[in-house]
């Protein structure tokens, strides 16, 4: 083992600022407030638009996007879906009357730019006669639609319906519209109260982390929209922020709050108190934020300027919460003074530190008497949950997937009744013969028609310059249906070039479906450079602070095995339908962005924990140099930090349960799974027993690489012992597990 080095380079500053915070504490507070304020009029004068439009570079979908925005504006927005049955025909004249006067209606809204009629079209009339369907052509991209626009369209669908004929519509315009913001971020607050009452036993204490959350929070959102002048945030990145930003921002301040009390408890003045916990939580608040924020920036990886401006958006509440954690709250706890421990809850008191009599010691010491059937028990577990992420389906699901009480889920299935699953997810077909070629146009029409899979293609409709024509070609599968994303495989790649080759011409397959398809490869095609960069830059990060190779391999490791845990249980509930009813989901593929977004997030998160409890035991261990004390005083002094944090991490992530989009409520079961199996399984269980395995070769680093690497200090042990130790020393028999 390479001990670290005497001439340890420490992070300069920490406690000359936390003693400054304590004796300024007027000022900071005061300063944030100015922070504060300055941000909320910087961003609402300043800041800049979210946006309504995705683009995906350089992918087929994005061209032909551009060629119709440039050429064909009229068809370069979205559409909607009018789809009505009645009884006594569709060409009951009755019945045409409510449907014209319905298209007449339509034709007015703001944004609509035409409307293809069954009664002009016989292609959309089912063979029976009683089931039609209408076309919307929008001029913008539903996200762009107003939301009052697309409830207006949906106001007017619904005053058509009477006895005898059912009117519904559907398409992405009124997905939009159906769109429920719901406010899982107000129960994650409620929880997070309740859950740091039990922890700290007293309303202050409690408090200060929720206070400190919701002012960081702020100023994130105020740079955010900042940066909305810069970046393509989409429209529900506050939300994304809303729910990273109370689950981080609590935990900071948590750790720091904790360490303070510690340091009262054990006899230690205010002042020296708040350098305590700046200098040891403080440190791993840095060093955990710096780890998140990577985890976050690495979804640059993907090529997708969206996706990318989401990593920036979890990075900023990120960073800005690690901030407010080491310099505001220093300050309001020495405010606070004594007085954190003041209006206590009755009969839930705690202590901080290192406690023998704790549960949590003796459940160390229990881990480290047993600790291979404890290793091979909690891998067992973890490896039974990831095991459904072997048959794992990715795709994008569709209407068909929502409620049913949803607009778009009758009208997706009044349309699969009279027409087939495919008429959901229509192929758009851009052809540019600006520069020849336009005598393919029909071969192009006749090859595609005759392709397996291709139940309807429509004749060329071109643009009043001539040069670009639309084609619209239906599939026979839904768009979420394998089958289908094999058809748009084989249509770019073999059938339209077979007809274009040596032509001028141009043909470019895009639409909803497509696009979908389109991002989904790319992500496919990336994900291992995001894998492979986060844990590569982390891996560097931990061996660097820790001082040990085996620390940084473990915790990849194991922030590995709980996301796959959580990959696995979104298999089984949404792929497999286990306790489908219960949750309010139908079956369907997991959204292919899904394993992209989990892993950034929960790896940064997992990372937290980590850091915590990683952190702590270090210290102990540069104080007692005994390994098994180290990893029971560890886990003793963190557990309840640990469990509490990730309590209202899982609170927060199962409030999306409770709404009704199934792709809020994957996040929501995902999320909280991943969190609560890393807090309990691994860090409770597989990390102490798998350190006590390893020893003393926890802290093995090969003296060329001590070396080689930078030091850090991140556990403050200078801080530390300098305030005098605050662990206990164990009897002989009972400490550490020996």
């Amino acid at each position: 083992m390479a001990a670290s080095s005497p001439a340890a380079t420490r992070m300069p500053g920490l406690e000359r600022w936390a003693r400054f915070a304590h004796r300024r504490r007027g000022m900071v507070i005061a300063a944030w407030f100015v922070i504060l304020v300055g941000l909320s009029v910087l961003s609402a004068r300043f800041g800049g638009e979210y946006a309504t439009d995705f683009e995906l570079p350089g992918s087929e979908t994005q061209k032909a996007t551009d060629l119709l925005a440039e050429r064909f504006p009229a068809r370069s927005g979205d559409t909607a879906d009018i789809v009505f049955r009645a009884a006594a025909g569709a060409e009951d004249p009755a019945v045409k009357a409510r449907i014209t006067q319905l298209f007449d209606d339509v034709k007015k809204l703001d944004g609509v730019v035409g409307i293809d009629s069954p009664y002009e079209d016989p292609d959309l009339l089912s063979q029976d006669g009683q089931i039609a369907r209408a076309t919307v052509y929008w001029s913008e991209l539903a996200t762009a639609v107003p939301l009052e626009t697309a409830r207006e369209f949906v106001r007017l669908v619904d005053a058509t319906n009477s006895d005898g004929l059912v009117v519904e519509t559907g398409g992405n315009v009124v997905i939009q519209s159906e769109a429920i913001e719901f406010g899982s971020e107000i129960i994650g607050l409620g929880a997070a109260i309740i859950i740091l009452f039990v922890a700290f036993g007293s309303v202050v204490a409690a408090g200060l982390p929720i206070g400190a959350a919701v002012f960081g929070l702020g100023a994130g959102f105020g740079i955010i929209a900042l940066a909305a002048n810069r970046l393509p945030f989409p429209e529900f990145a506050p939300q994304f922020a809303g729910m990273i930003g109370i689950g981080v921002g609590i935990d900071y301040s948590l750790l720091v709050v904790t360490r303070f009390r510690e340091g009262l408890h054990s006899g230690k003045s205010v002042e020296d108190s708040v350098a305590l916990a700046v200098t040891t939580a403080g440190r791993s608040v840095i060093f955990a934020g710096i780890v998140v924020a990577i985890a976050f920036l690495g979804l640059f990886a993907m090529g997708i300027p969206f996706i990318a401006a989401m990593g920036v958006t979890g990075a900023i509440v990120v960073i800005v919460a690690a901030i407010v954690s080491i310099t505001l709250m220093p300050a309001i706890l020495s405010l606070a003074g004594h007085r954190v421990d003041s209006l206590r809850v009755p009969f839930l008191h705690s202590t901080e530190g290192v406690d023998a009599t704790s549960f949590w010691y003796r459940w160390s010491e229990k881990i480290q008497r047993r600790p291979l059937p404890y290793f091979l028990g909690s891998a067992a577990v973890l490896l039974l949950l990831a095991s459904p992420v072997l048959k794992i389906e990715l795709g994008f699901t569709d209407a068909g997937n929502l409620p049913e009480k949803n607009h778009s889920r009758r009208a997706y299935d009044l349309l699969t009744e009279g027409f087939g699953p495919g008429f959901n997810g229509p192929f758009i077909l851009a052809a540019d013969v600006s520069a020849g070629g336009k005598e393919k146009i029909d071969e192009v029409i006749a090859a595609v028609r005759n392709t397996p899979g291709v139940a309807f293609v429509s004749e060329a409709t071109y643009n009043p310059a001539g040069d670009t024509a639309v084609i619209t070609a239906i599939p026979t599968t839904s768009p979420q249906d394998k089958a289908t994303t094999s058809l748009v495989h084989e249509l770019r790649k073999n059938v339209i070039p077979g007809v274009l080759q040596g032509s001028n011409a141009e043909v470019l397959l895009t639409g909803a479906t497509a696009g979908g398809i389109d991002v989904g490869d790319q992500i496919r095609e990336r994900m291992p450079l995001l894998f492979i960069g986060v844990i590569g830059l982390s891996f560097i990060l931990l061996t660097i602070v820790f001082r040990s190779i085996f620390v940084a391999a473990k915790a990849a490791v194991m922030n590995l095995l709980s996301i796959g845990a959580s990959y696995g249980v979104l298999v089984a509930i949404f792929q497999w339908g286990w306790f489908g009813d219960f949750i309010g989901v139908e079956k369907g593929p997991i959204e292919v962005f899904l394993p992209m977004m989990f892993f950034a997030i929960l790896f940064g998160l997992s990372m937290d924990y980590e850091v915590f409890l990683i952190s702590r035991v270090r210290e102990e261990y540069q104080i007692t140099k005994n390994n098994a004390v180290a990893v029971s005083h560890g886990l003793a002094a963190t557990a309840r930090v640990i469990t509490a944090a990730a309590a209202i991490m899982v609170a927060v992530f199962l409030g999306f349960v409770l709404g009704d989009d199934r792709i809020i409520k994957e996040f929501g079961i995902g999320l909280a799974t991943a969190i609560f199996v890393d807090a309990t399984i691994v860090r409770l269980v597989l990390v102490p027993a798998t350190m006590e395995l390893l020893g003393e070769r926890n802290w093995w680093l090969p003296g060329w690489l001590d070396r080689l690497l930078p030091h850090i200090n991140v556990e403050g042990t200078e801080g530390h012992q300098a305030a005098g130790p605050s662990t206990i020393v164990p009897q002989p028999g009972t400490g550490g597990g020996k």
